[in-house]
């Protein structure tokens, strides 16, 4: 009998359509600390945890007594997108046709506590989730390998039985150092070339290519 197979998703930009208010809100967090840190760089790097975040667009030698009034910020006005926070079209459908074949499904997000209940209504799939891994539960968030590992060590599979789905660079990057699958979608904005390059070996458009595909997606390869 085959070992369990595990589908592990991101979120952010992944399962729900929220890149872009972290791009603004990001924006609106720096410009408030007079940061003036251009859209397109905080859309690079959406999908790194806060720190790693405030690292990567403010240098290792920011001062870091800032940190916690920046992520503060943020989160308070990220938060009034809560109750309207857009799943992906047919990402729910697809963790539920995923499940009906017998995949184990795992989310994997460096969102925790409020934020992570409102993305997990959004994709309203909860019947369907093994579990979650968020920021709370890893030391290093992506791009190291520690949240897809734990994802993957929670539904009890090897490496080479997981596949991992997100929408960034850091996300495929994690899934390398994982051993995972690593497979891309563009509904985050990140161009194809980029997730390629990252790792990717396999690239949808967005959650519901992937469900149109299945078939002869590479989940089907691993079936």
């Amino acid at each position: 009998m085959a070992t369990q197979r595990a589908a592990i998703f991101d979120i952010d930009g992944t399962l729900v359509d929220t890149n872009h208010l972290h791009v603004v809100t990001w924006w609106e967090a720096f410009r408030q600390a007079d940061h003036h840190v251009p859209m397109r760089d905080i859309h690079r790097a959406v999908g790194l945890s806060g720190g790693d975040l405030l690292d990567h667009l403010l240098g290792d030698d920011h001062d870091p007594d800032q940190d916690e009034q920046l992520t503060a910020a943020h989160h308070t006005l990220y938060a009034t997108y809560f109750e309207r926070l857009p799943a992906l079209d047919a990402a729910g459908d697809l963790l539920r046709a995923l499940a009906g074949r017998g995949w184990q499904i795992v989310l994997a997000t460096s969102a925790s506590g409020a934020e992570l209940s409102a993305l997990r209504g959004a994709i309203d799939a909860d019947e369907v989730i093994l579990g979650v891994t968020s920021a709370d539960d890893v030391a290093d968030g992506k791009p190291a390998p520690d949240p897809v590992r734990q994802a993957r060590e929670l539904a009890g599979v090897p490496s080479e039985r997981a596949l991992f789905v997100g929408d960034s660079v850091w996300d495929m990057k994690a899934a390398v150092r994982d051993g995972v699958t690593p497979v891309a979608v563009l509904s985050g904005g990140v161009p194809r070339a980029d997730l390629e390059g990252a790792g990717a070996q396999a690239v949808y458009r967005d959650p519901a290519d992937l469900l149109a595909h299945l078939d002869t997606s590479v989940f089907a390869q691993t079936e």
